[in-house]
């Protein structure tokens, strides 16, 4: 049985009757409404644009939409509606405007309106509420130590990184600091440990079984440290959702990047693959997953591993994730760039 709850302060009767109808359609697919946020499994947060208050969620299992209500549709949805996303620790932020529309707002920095159907808005966000999420790591210090200032793997990898910030496929991270205050960025980083939004990722095989990969929320142009910036994954403990990672002693490792079960689940399937390259990016007339699943969760992977198991060449396929970004395959990290580089749009389209 899946739960939700409704949190928050509305700031009008209808802002809080159009959220309860939302809430509505979660029931009509068998959610059940909870009184006790803490014990919810998904969360609409209702706030105040003037005043946003974070919903601070105890699991790192619990996913939360931010509602909040305008009179007026601004001239710039993303710059208007991102900050509240972060203020209000949010997975997805949802304007809206009655009479108007809806616009939600998403981690990737995007945009994109639908109408105020409350069933339309429910269909968004069920990816999200019902996906489980795969960010927990198991930290074991068994890396052998000829592999503790890294190998020439790591070294394609961080120079990949340095590529990428040349090919401008790193969108510029936004400055969390400025919008949370300290208590709320501690919160962040206890869940998340993460402590800056860096996006796109890249991994390279190590060997059949285990491959190095960028650590979350670190800056791909300065992957430096085996061990903290670049961790070797060894493994995936399907019962407590968790990834293993092989860490040197007298490092404090930094959590894998959150797309580590995609990157297993392609490895372990094609032991052709050699690299694999994520960036929010886009290329015209590839596959692309139908639904918008969050990154870091288990359905997000199973949907693209599928589409690249139906590609022609599989170890060398780009797919897309719908609202998101690439992910592309190859040889090398090398190789990637080099085949991708010139039909790369930066940016995403928001459907």
């Amino acid at each position: 049985m899946r739960k939700y709850a409704i949190w928050g302060t509305a700031t009008s009767p209808s802002h809080e009757a159009w959220v309860r109808s939302v809430g509505k359609a979660f029931e009509a697919d068998g959610f059940v409404l909870v009184d006790d946020h803490a014990d919810a499994d998904f969360v609409l947060n209702m706030f105040d644009a003037d005043d946003p208050k974070a919903f601070r969620r105890s699991s790192r299992g619990t996913y939360s939409a931010s509602f909040y209500e305008l009179d007026e549709v601004p001239g710039d949805v993303l710059r208007t509606s991102y900050p509240n996303l972060v203020r209000t620790l949010a997975n997805v932020v949802v304007l809206h405007v009655p009479g108007r529309g809806v616009w939600f707002t998403t981690m990737e920095q995007g945009t994109y309106e639908i109408s105020d159907d409350p069933a339309e808005v429910f269909e968004r966000l069920a990816p999200l509420a019902k996906s489980k999420l795969v960010i927990s790591n198991e930290f074991v210090t068994d890396l052998e130590p000829e592999l503790w200032d890294g190998d020439e793997v790591t070294a394609d990898i961080s120079a990949a990184g340095k590529r990428m910030g040349e090919l401008d496929l790193l969108p510029a991270p936004f400055p969390v600091h400025e919008f949370l205050s300290e208590r709320d960025l501690r919160h962040v980083m206890r869940l998340y440990q993460v402590g800056g939004l860096s996006y796109g990722n890249l991994s390279a095989r190590k060997d059949a079984t285990r491959f190095w990969m960028s650590a979350s929320g670190v800056d791909k142009t300065a992957l430096e440290e085996p061990g903290r910036d670049i961790l070797l994954v060894t493994g995936y403990d399907e019962p407590n959702a968790s990834m293993r990672i092989s860490v040197p002693p007298g490092v404090e490792p930094r959590r894998v990047s959150v797309d580590a079960i995609e990157h297993w689940m392609i490895y372990q399937a094609h032991p052709d693959v050699g690299a694999i390259l994520h960036v929010h990016a886009w290329m015209e007339g590839i596959a692309a997953t139908d639904v918008n699943y969050p990154c870091g969760t288990q359905e997000l992977a199973e949907a693209v591993a599928e589409l690249i198991d139906r590609e022609p060449d599989p170890s060398h396929a780009v797919i897309g994730l719908r609202n998101h970004g690439i992910t592309a395959t190859g040889e090398s990290l090398t190789e990637i760039l080099d085949r991708i580089q010139a039909d790369i749009l930066r940016q995403v389209p928001m459907t």
